[in-house]
């Protein structure tokens, strides 16, 4: 299926001023699940690596069946463009609280999510790591920011696994408190949603340090509010480009007037790596 580009001559400007600087004065800001990751595996809507631990075959069957519960309630508010950001916010936060203290109290341990990771269940798009890798070459960092209900051990986890990992990227995530058997016991504050993924969370990590002058960015997103990553950065350029997996018909002209590609058809990365050559051969 091929990108929708709501303005041609904007995507050139961008793309032209971000060659001119060179890759040293570039980096990615990019969400996980749904953007990183696929949307569909074998047919299945797979929103997120937390949706493989309600799946009930992980942790017991009262904690997959509240943890539904939650998902039923506040996931449609997480992807309802009609809401304000002020609403779906303070959402976010109720639920993320909400399943922690699930989590908690159904004993997660390390060994679950390295069960999760080497499940089948979660692929990433096709291309990634080639996507990883030319960062990589070129010194880009390429920043994850992600709300994942897992924390960062299970992304890192997953990109390890798939030999996508390298010095370059950096995981602005969730953190879990682990005890000395190796079981989840708290979350470092602040929490990180969907709603909260900006500048104001990313001066608390070692990976701003990388960024912070870096003034131009390609930031990879499956929410409007995924743009949001950028907001507080003093950034030259932003090139945007949305992976819209959910309700097309009703959220299309929302994300046509947000990013500047959008990709349909939950694709590989293909069109990413062409245009990074593009820019940067």
């Amino acid at each position: 299926m091929k990108p929708i580009i709501p303005s041609p001559i904007n995507l050139e400007k961008l793309k032209s001023a971000i060659r001119e600087d060179g890759p040293d004065n570039f980096h990615v800001l990019a969400d996980f699940d749904q953007t990183l990751t696929k949307a569909y595996l074998n047919g299945k809507f797979v929103p997120s690596l937390i949706s493989i631990l309600r799946d009930g075959h992980h942790l017991n069957h009262a904690y997959a069946e509240k943890s539904h519960a939650l998902f039923d309630k506040y996931h449609p508010m997480e992807i309802d463009s009609s809401l304000s950001p002020q609403e779906k916010d303070a959402a976010m936060v109720e639920w993320w609280k909400e399943h922690f203290e699930l989590l908690f109290k159904a004993g997660l341990r390390k060994k679950d999510i390295e069960s999760i990771v080497n499940s089948g269940k979660i692929k990433l798009r096709e291309g990634l790591c080639d996507f990883i890798n030319f960062l990589g070459k070129r010194n880009i960092p390429l920043v994850i920011m992600s709300s994942s209900g897992l924390g960062g051990d299970a992304l890192t986890m997953l990109l390890k696994k798939e030999g996508c990992f390298n010095g370059h990227v950096f995981f602005i995530t969730n953190t879990l408190i682990w005890d000395e058997e190796g079981r989840a016991v708290g979350v470092k504050e602040p929490i990180i949603h969907s709603m909260n993924k900006d500048e104001t969370i990313l001066k608390n990590f070692p990976a701003f340090q990388k960024i912070k002058d870096r003034k131009n960015i390609l930031l990879l997103g499956n929410t409007v509010e995924d743009v949001g990553m950028a907001a507080g950065l003093k950034y030259k350029n932003l090139l945007k480009i949305g992976f819209l997996n959910e309700k097309v018909e009703e959220n299309l002209e929302d994300f046509k007037k947000t990013f500047d590609v959008v990709l349909l058809g939950d694709p590989g990365m293909e069109y990413i790596n062409n245009l990074l050559k593009e820019i940067f051969s």
